[in-house]
């Protein structure tokens, strides 16, 4: 499912036009990444939590010419799925 089927699914299930769950959909991802910015946990009971955490640098090596590198620690957007959600997809 990509963006646009999302909005369109919004907008049906919630008896929404596609540009008012396309506005719901922006303010939700523009909250969210804000929050995230700001190193909030964003939790929603029941569907999951969305953190930020740290990944520490580390070797690896380069698949074309097999030298190790170094890949520098940067902060990376993890979701965990909640209980409700996991049980829909089990």
């Amino acid at each position: 499912m990509n963006k646009a089927e999302l909005i369109d699914a919004m907008a049906s299930g919630a008896g929404l036009t596609k540009a008012d769950a396309k506005k719901a959909l922006d303010a939700f991802i523009g909250a969210t990444s804000k929050a995230l910015k700001k190193g909030e946990r964003v939790a929603l009971v029941g569907f999951g939590s969305f953190a930020v955490s740290q990944r520490e640098a580390r070797k690896g090596r380069n698949p074309q010419s097999g030298k190790e590198i170094t890949i520098p620690a940067k902060k990376v957007v993890k979701f965990k799925a909640g209980a409700e959600l996991a049980k829909v997809v089990k």
